[in-house]
């Protein structure tokens, strides 16, 4: 824990020279108000924080913390897998930010687009620290299919030579099958493969008369050669603009295990060819990332950069939910750009951190530029973002305020909801929170053991705590998720016993 000491003693110091910007906000813990357009309150009807450059009243800038949403799970999915098979995943392929967002939360959901916002808290066992949550929902996903609009969805397959071993292309002709016969009939499908070149196999098809068709463009599919991503993903954008439908989602989903060993590897330099057709038709970016070899910087990073996300899958079990659930509720989006801004108080808070998120960071005076990217999130999401936070011995009061803002995926009207917390409102240990908030502390120190300590998580206990921990809260929930998790610990603390 003695790493990060200067740079909390610093960062202290600053944020004591800044205290009189402060807010004063009186609000309860977990409080919540809808915002739209340009007014911005927060639940007691005080100033929201984060106002325009030089307003007086907003708090300096050493106490904001500006990210893009991210729902991407890829980080976690990949280190299960890699677990499972007696190995340990790189440090550098572990992001926090991907573990905690991989479970239910205990959220409350909105009846409208957009999303509801709670903040809680707890007190762990280093002193003055604490763990506090973010957390944001969406609406339910339509219980009736025919309720969202309907999908343009181009595949960008991988058959590369690696998509040979099982569970790469295998996995994804199986996915691709069942889901296939769960879309609607008004639905559309194209199909684009890449090796050594990319080729459009499948142009947009409508699913209704055509289910055949589509089933035996999938079935011929077999693994070939090289790995020419870039082509790969250029000629997908372009097969999607061709077949691009008004009033409907249209997006690019790219099945690989991005190990790129042809043409462009670079993915900024991918992600340039396609800009224009991105930005200007708003086709995102969905990655499905396989196999045991897995190029999971690149995925991530293409999906980052083309309005995205990624996910793993590792088995026929996660990869029908991925395709048949989550695939289908991505379809229906309803909030563009979103980005999260939360405002900590100086007066009770010491020092803070964003655990996770690096590569979704925002510069603080861009919250409200909408001109700068955030994030892509539909129904049925949840989005979880945990800090690290001292807080001033002895201080009381209000601790944080959380604001979200995005924009309508059909007007593109902005929107704004906040939430606020009291130090009142912490909990007096981690482990007497809600059981929801124990599995994202436990997700986030498990991630923190994997990283090797990298994000310093406060108050993190043994693997062998842990795993009991996670066994307990599997029990607790009933959740299977959970009890994967509690698995995943024990396979970590054996390769460590091993090592």
């Amino acid at each position: 824990m003695n790493r990060h000491r200067t740079r909390r003693q610093t960062r202290a110091a600053l944020l004591a020279l800044t205290a009189a910007g402060a807010l004063l906000l009186t609000g309860c813990g977990a409080a919540e108000n809808h915002v739209n357009g340009p007014k911005r309150t927060t639940a007691t009807g005080a100033p929201a924080p984060s106002r325009a450059a030089g307003d007086e009243t907003a708090p300096p800038s050493d106490h904001l913390s500006t990210f893009a949403l991210d729902v991407d799970t890829a980080s976690y999915g990949y280190a299960r897998r890699t677990l499972a098979d007696g190995g340990r995943p790189d440090p550098s392929t572990i992001r926090p930010e991907e573990f905690v967002n991989s479970f239910r939360q205990d959220y409350r959901t909105p009846g409208h687009d957009g999303f509801t916002v709670t903040v809680d808290g707890a007190r762990t066992s280093e002193p003055d620290w604490s763990l506090v949550r973010v957390g944001l929902a969406t609406r339910p996903a339509a219980d009736d299919p025919d309720e969202r609009p309907p999908a343009a969805l181009t595949f960008v397959i991988d058959v590369s030579g690696s998509m040979g071993e099982p569970g790469r292309l295998d996995l994804a002709k199986r996915s691709l099958d069942t889901m296939t016969d769960r879309l609607r009939d008004d639905d559309s499908v194209a199909l684009v493969t890449f090796s050594e070149h990319a080729e459009t196999v499948l142009p947009m098809t409508r699913l209704g008369g055509h289910r055949a068709e589509i089933h035996e463009a999938v079935d011929d599919l077999a693994p070939l050669s090289s790995t020419n991503l870039g082509e790969g993903v250029e000629t997908g954008y372009a097969t999607a603009v061709e077949g691009l439908r008004k009033n409907a989602t249209n997006r690019v989903v790219l099945i690989s295990d991005a190990l790129a060993n042809d043409g462009e590897t670079d993915p900024n330099a991918i992600l340039r060819r396609i800009d224009g057709d991105r930005r200007e038709y708003g086709i995102t970016l969905f990655g499905v990332g396989v196999g045991s070899d897995y190029g999971d910087a690149l995925m991530e990073r293409l999906a980052d950069k083309g309005d995205g996300h990624t996910v793993y899958v590792s088995d026929t079990a996660t990869a029908t939910d991925v395709f048949c659930r989550q695939l289908p509720q991505n379809i229906d989006l309803v909030a563009r750009d979103a980005k999260a801004q939360v405002a900590f108080d100086p007066h009770t808070v010491a020092d803070f951190r964003l655990i996770g998120y690096q590569d979704r960071k925002v510069a603080d005076r861009d919250f409200r530029n909408d001109r700068v990217d955030g994030g892509e999130i539909g129904p049925g999401h949840t989005v979880t973002a945990l800090y690290a936070v001292r807080t001033v011995p002895g201080a009381d009061g209000h601790l944080a305020t959380a604001t979200v803002r995005w924009l309508d995926p059909n007007t593109r009207s902005p929107h704004e909801n906040t939430g606020a917390m009291e130090t009142s409102a912490l909990h007096d240990d981690v482990w007497s929170a809600s059981p929801r908030f124990q599995v994202t502390a436990v997700a986030a120190y498990f991630a923190d053991a994997l990283a090797d300590g990298e994000y310093d998580v406060p108050g993190s206990p043994d693997l062998g705590k842990l795993q009991a921990r996670a066994a307990t809260l599997a029990r607790t929930t009933e959740d299977k998720d959970v009890s994967d998790l509690a698995t995943a610990i024990r396979e970590a603390g054996l390769s460590n016993d091993e090592g």
